[in-house]
C-alpha cells in the first residue's frame, strides 16, 4: 500500500504539472480544446490524489486527517475540485491559468514534507476531528478559489482595454466580483463549522472549549476577515478592487494559520503536525 500511495502521489503531481503547462497556451490561443485538455489533466490529478489518499488510509487504518502532509494534500484536493467545477460548470476556463501554479507549489511542498502514515495518538481518535478537518477542506478550498478570483480581478481591472491581450481571456469584472462573493460565502459557512467542531474536539481532547492556542486564534482572525468582507459586500461598501484585496488578505491569513502558526507560533496543535 505504501508503494501504491507513493506512485499515485507522483502521478497526481505530474498530472498537475502537465495541466499547468497545458493552460499556458490558452493565454494566447483561448482555444476551448486547450482548456479542456488542461481540465482533463486536473481531473486525472484529482483521481491520482484520491487513490493515494485511499491507499494511505487503508495502510494506516484511519482517515488521512492527522498531520500537515495529509491536510495539505486534502487542501490541494479541495482547490483542484473547486477549480474544475468553476472551469467547466461555471464556464471560466481562465481559472486554470491562475489556479494551477498555486496547486503545483502546494503539491511540491507536500512532496518535500512527505511522511509515512502513523498510528493515531489518543487525542486524534475522535469523530469530531474528522468533521473538523472535513469542514476545513471545504472552507480552505473555497478560500483558495476566491484568492484566485481576486488575482484575476486585479489583473483585469487595470488601465487600458480590458479585452486586449492577456486580460481578454478573463471574465467581466462584475461576474468575477459576484463569483468571489459566492465562493467566500460558501467558505465562510464551513469556516464557521471549522471553529465550532474544533471547539468540541478541543473540549474532548484537552478538556477546554477554547484555549487561545495560536491556531485557534488565527482561525478566528481568518473568520473575522471574511466576516468583514461579507458584511462590506452586502452593504455595497466593499466591492471591486477593495474586495479583491480583502479576499487576498483572507487567504494570506489561511496560509498563515496553516503554515506560519505551525512553524512560528507552536501550540497544542503543533504536536500533531
Amino acid at each position: 500500500m505504501q508503494s501504491l500511495e507513493s506512485n499515485f502521489f507522483t502521478i497526481s503531481l505530474i498530472c498537475y504539472l502537465l495541466a499547468m503547462a497545458a493552460f499556458f497556451p490558452y493565454i494566447w490561443t483561448r482555444s476551448r480544446r486547450t482548456a479542456n485538455l488542461g481540465f482533463i489533466l486536473v481531473g486525472a490529478g484529482i483521481a491520482g490524489e484520491l487513490v493515494s489518499l485511499v491507499a494511505r488510509s487503508i495502510y494506516a487504518g484511519h482517515w488521512p486527517f492527522t498531520n500537515m502532509y495529509e491536510f495539505l494534500l486534502l487542501m490541494v484536493l479541495g482547490i483542484a475540485v473547486a477549480t474544475l467545477i468553476t472551469g467547466i460548470r461555471a464556464g471560466v476556463p481562465a481559472v486554470g491559468v491562475f489556479a494551477m501554479p498555486l496547486i503545483v507549489v502546494l503539491m511540491a511542498y507536500a512532496f518535500s514534507i512527505k511522511r509515512i502514515a502513523e498510528p493515531l495518538v489518543p487525542a486524534l481518535q475522535s469523530y469530531w476531528l474528522q468533521f473538523h478537518v472535513a469542514t476545513a477542506i471545504l472552507a480552505y478550498g473555497a478560500f483558495g478559489l476566491s484568492f484566485i478570483m481576486a488575482l484575476m480581478y486585479l489583473v483585469k481591472d487595470r488601465p487600458g482595454d480590458v479585452n486586449a491581450g492577456f486580460r481578454g481571456m478573463i471574465p467581466a469584472l462584475t461576474r468575477l466580483d459576484r463569483l468571489m462573493y459566492t465562493t467566500i460565502a460558501f467558505g465562510f459557512a464551513f469556516q464557521t463549522l471549522v471553529i465550532i467542531t474544533g471547539a468540541v474536539w478541543a473540549e474532548e481532547a484537552w478538556g477546554t472549549w477554547w484555549s487561545w492556542d495560536p491556531k485557534e486564534t488565527w482561525s478566528l482572525i481568518t473568520w473575522l476577515i471574511y466576516a468583514f468582507y461579507l458584511h462590506g459586500w452586502t452593504r455595497g461598501s466593499w466591492r471591486g478592487r477593495r474586495a479583491a484585496w480583502l479576499s487576498i488578505a483572507g487567504f494570506a491569513a489561511v496560509l498563515f494559520t496553516f503554515f506560519g502558526v505551525t512553524y512560528l507560533l507552536p501550540g497544542l496543535h503543533s504536536e500533531y503536525q
